[in-house]
Order: C-alpha cells, then sequence, then structure tokens
C-alpha cells in the first residue's frame, strides 16, 4: 500500500506537525485518497473510530513508515487491566514506533492504566476531558453538576496525577489549563474552526490562532479541511494562521 504526495507546500507554507488533520471519513479509500490530496501540506492525522474498525491502524503504520505523526483516537474506557493490555499493544506496534498519540477517557483509573501500559515507548497519552460537543446543558442531562471548566480542570489534576503526557479539551478551557499543567504538558484542542467556517456539532470553539495563543500544543481539525472545495489550499491557510 503506497501512497504518493501529490502536492507541494503552497507559498513555501511547511506542513506544521502541530496540526492534526481529523480523517473522519467512511472509508480507508477515501482517507487514503484525502491523504494523496493533501501531501506534504499536511505532517500529521488522527485517525479515529470511524476508520479504527476497518483498517485505521494498518492505515496509519504506512503513514507512519512514511514519515507522517499518528495519533490514534481510541478513546479507551474499559477496567484497568483492560486499558493497560490495550495501551500496551498500541505502544508495541512497530517496535515501539507505531504511533505518536493515544486517547483514553480522563477517569482516573483508565489513564493510571495506561500510563502503565505505555511502559517506555514514546506513546503520549492524552485523557479525554469533556468532549467538544457537549455544552452545559449536556453535562448536566447526562448527570454532572460541575460547570464545563470545573469538570475539565478536575480531570486535568487527575491526568497529572495519573502521570500521563496530557489532555484533550476545548480551546475555551485551554489557557486555565496551561496555567496549573508543567511545561511539556501537552494540550491537544478539537473544536478548531477558522473564522468564517460553520461550527457544525462542536460547541466550544475557537480559531486556530486563538487556540494556541491560549495554551494549546496541537490542534485537531477536521471537517474545516477535509470537506473543503481545496482541502490542500485549506489546510495551508490554517498553517498560516497558526504562525505568530
Amino acid at each position: 500500500m503506497h501512497m504518493a504526495s501529490t502536492h507541494a507546500p503552497i507559498d513555501n507554507v511547511k506542513a506544521d506537525p502541530r496540526l492534526f488533520v481529523a480523517l473522519d471519513l467512511p472509508s480507508i479509500d477515501a482517507a487514503r485518497a484525502m491523504v494523496d490530496r493533501l501531501g506534504e501540506s499536511v505532517a500529521s492525522y488522527k485517525i479515529g473510530l470511524q476508520l479504527l474498525p476497518i483498517g485505521g491502524v494498518e492505515l496509519g503504520q504506512v503513514l507512519k513508515a512514511q514519515g507522517k505523526h499518528i495519533f490514534y483516537d481510541f478513546k479507551l474506557h474499559d477496567i484497568g487491566a483492560t486499558v493497560e493490555k490495550a495501551t500496551r499493544s498500541i505502544a508495541n506496534l512497530n517496535s515501539g514506533a507505531g504511533a505518536n498519540f493515544l486517547t483514553v477517557h480522563a477517569r482516573p483509573d483508565v489513564m493510571s492504566a495506561a500510563a502503565i501500559g505505555k511502559g517506555q515507548s514514546s506513546l503520549k497519552i492524552l485523557g479525554v476531558t469533556v468532549l467538544t460537543s457537549l455544552d452545559r446543558q449536556a453535562l448536566m442531562e447526562i448527570g454532572y453538576n460541575d460547570n464545563t471548566e470545573d469538570l475539565v480542570m478536575r480531570r486535568v489534576e487527575q491526568a497529572l496525577k495519573a502521570g500521563i503526557d496530557g489532555v484533550v479539551a476545548s480551546p475555551l478551557e485551554a489557557a486555565a489549563i496551561r496555567a496549573v499543567v508543567p511545561d511539556g504538558f501537552l494540550i491537544v484542542t478539537p473544536g478548531v474552526r477558522p473564522a468564517g467556517t460553520k461550527a457544525g456539532d462542536q460547541k466550544r470553539i475557537a480559531t486556530p490562532q486563538a487556540a494556541l495563543k491560549s495554551g494549546a500544543s496541537h490542534l485537531v481539525v477536521g471537517r474545516p479541511i477535509t470537506q473543503a472545495d481545496d482541502p490542500c489550499q485549506a489546510a495551508q491557510a490554517i498553517t498560516q494562521n497558526m504562525q505568530f
């Protein structure tokens, strides 16, 4: 399985590895075609639940071998022993060089188990705090009485205690998180939307530059790139907006 890069960077803007493009597409073939179309304009990809059951891990391994950064968005959530074993399996892909990031739900026992499972590998474990599609009303319906930021900050405190590498959180909480975490702690923000684009099902959003200025270390962008008329140009525009 070979995927050739068909596009060179536009306007001398180099791909920024902090930008993960979410390959939330219906098939592996569609994902391959998108990667080919984006070519050298994108250095990092997130592969999530839509593709993982139908060859997403294998696709990620191909892309990793081509020098891309790979983020497996499994959102593991199970008893500790199972999460530890699943994390170890992912950490051991390609002799420990099979992925850069892996998500687990930010429950204390889940995060602690993942931290054990990664062992000495370079895999970075990210705890998913509060999904960016949830607002205050949705959290209350689920049964959480905390406001969004309080719940996120509790999860961050638990992530630090568990010894994982970072969290996934809305860009609206990035500044509060950055203020209390050590240097090098990762804050990965979905819900990033360039100015003038539709929010879609995301409730807590910000522009790429605003997210980074607030303290985000990495951005996840899906539909504003993959559903653009020219995905390569869209990725380049976001990359330009990230430089300040």
